[in-house]
């Protein structure tokens, strides 16, 4: 019997946790499902039953040694991952769009973090994927790395296609549909890690980890009962059994999704411009050529239309989609931007965005409690010590001991007076956690 089957026949009275008690009064959605590991309902740390059936179902259809579900995001697979491969001290290479929790690790171990570069998208500002060249590149200055970190798919759906002699995790957050017909093949790596909330119908915070190099699961496994809550949440699993068995079902779902995405991107717009993602379930909109900024695309569609984004940058907005939006919600999605695109004009003066500027040199990450407040343009020539990062994705612009540059300087005042949502540790940009270098 299935989790889902279990949760729903539930019939002993809870002289246990959690404190809600399953009562209804309360109004606690889920809580009629939401118990402890009680006898029959396995324990995730030690999955022996009904828990353990959902992972090899998961391993099943990711086609892995092992696949750990997750209910700490993907955040928790990257931290595992990266404490797996690498020791204290050891040098790493990751790419320079990696996520937050990527650095976090890395901070964690004060790991010599080096770059390797995606390509990018001058024309609306974004990172796209890691060529071959550039990874080899790397590795061939850098080939005592303990591992190395990318990101496939992007934030904006791009794929990095690439072969490592090293070993490889891959923070494929974005991508748990992929490998799935149409789309493309799930990403290769000896690590894999896919948030199924993101692009799946699961809950937020589910996500799956899949070992493709099996000496490495038992390390990763030691790591993830450090890292990830020793409670995790039945109604978070009972959502990824659901999921699970959703996949093992999904083929004809997924021809409609794909078809739906295929008839929309054929739509005539005049300014506004669907881009390339070699994930087509990502909805790159530029407005680079469009007399409308990504800001006030955004509001348009938020307040004429009640279409929320998922993000709004300096010159796209980024729409997700899954094969649970319907037909009626693609047609709204159409008349929504063929009408603001008929409203606009040829932009007076485009932007060419520059890449943001990249340590040539391996940095240490480290956290230091002291420092002073800093204006980000007066910052220049000292060290930072905490993250400064556009949310979302999270991608950090600058890491704790990274000294700071006039061009990095330069970027983030530019995105912060383009209205991009740009945060820091401290919460206080304009101003910046500095100390001198």
């Amino acid at each position: 019997m299935k989790l889902n089957d279990k949760l729903k026949k539930l019939d002993s009275y809870p002289f246990h946790m959690p404190g809600h008690k399953r009562n209804g009064r309360f109004g606690i959605a889920g809580a009629e499902i939401d118990i402890t590991e009680i006898k029959g309902f396995d324990n995730l740390h030690s999955a022996k039953g009904v828990l353990l059936d959902i992972e090899n179902r998961l391993s099943s259809h990711y086609k892995s040694e092992k696949s750990f579900m997750l209910v700490g995001g993907s955040t928790v697979g990257i931290l595992s991952a990266i404490h797996t491969l690498c020791s204290s001290g050891d040098k790493i290479i990751i790419a320079r769009n990696c996520h937050k929790s990527v650095f976090n690790a890395c901070s964690l171990l004060r790991l010599r973090v080096v770059y390797v570069e995606p390509e990018y998208d001058g024309k609306c500002g974004y990172y796209k994927e890691v060529t071959q060249q550039a990874l080899d590149t790397v590795i061939r200055a850098h080939n005592d790395a303990s591992a190395v970190v990318i990101t496939s798919p992007t934030y904006e759906g791009m794929l990095s296609n690439i072969s490592c002699k090293l070993p490889l995790i891959v923070d494929a957050a974005h991508g748990a549909h992929l490998g799935i017909k149409p789309f493309p093949d799930y990403p290769k790596g000896d690590i894999v890690i896919s948030s199924l909330h993101k692009t799946l119908p699961a809950l937020t915070m589910t996500a799956v980890a899949n070992i493709y190099n099996d000496k490495y699961t038992a390390k990763f496994k030691r790591y993830l009962d450090i890292f990830e809550t020793s409670s995790p949440s039945y109604v978070l699993m009972n959502s990824v059994d659901i999921c699970t068995q959703y996949l093992e079902n999904c083929a004809e779902d997924f021809d409609a999704y794909y078809s739906r995405l295929t008839a929309l991107r054929k739509m005539g717009l005049m300014w506004l411009e669907i881009r390339h993602s070699d994930d087509i379930g990502k909805l790159v909109i530029s407005t680079a050529d469009a007399s409308i900024n990504a800001q006030d695309l955004a509001q348009a569609l938020r307040e004429r239309y009640a279409i929320e984004v998922e993000a709004a940058l300096s010159e796209h907005v980024i729409l997700m989609t899954s094969p649970a939006d319907t037909d009626e919600a693609f047609a709204r999605l159409k008349a929504a931007l063929c009408q603001i695109d008929s409203e606009c004009d040829k932009k007076s003066f485009r932007r060419r965005f520059r890449k943001p500027p990249c340590p040539a040199d391996a940095v240490t990450i480290f956290f230091e409690d002291c420092g002073d407040m800093t204006e980000i343009e007066n910052a220049v020539g000292k060290r930072a010590c905490e993250f400064v990062y556009a949310y979302p994705p999270d991608i950090p612009l600058l890491i704790p001991n990274e000294i700071i540059s006039a061009e990095m300087s330069e970027y983030i005042s530019g995105l912060i007076n383009s209205n991009v949502n740009v945060e820091s540790d401290s919460g206080l940009l304009p101003k910046v956690l500095t100390k001198q270098a």
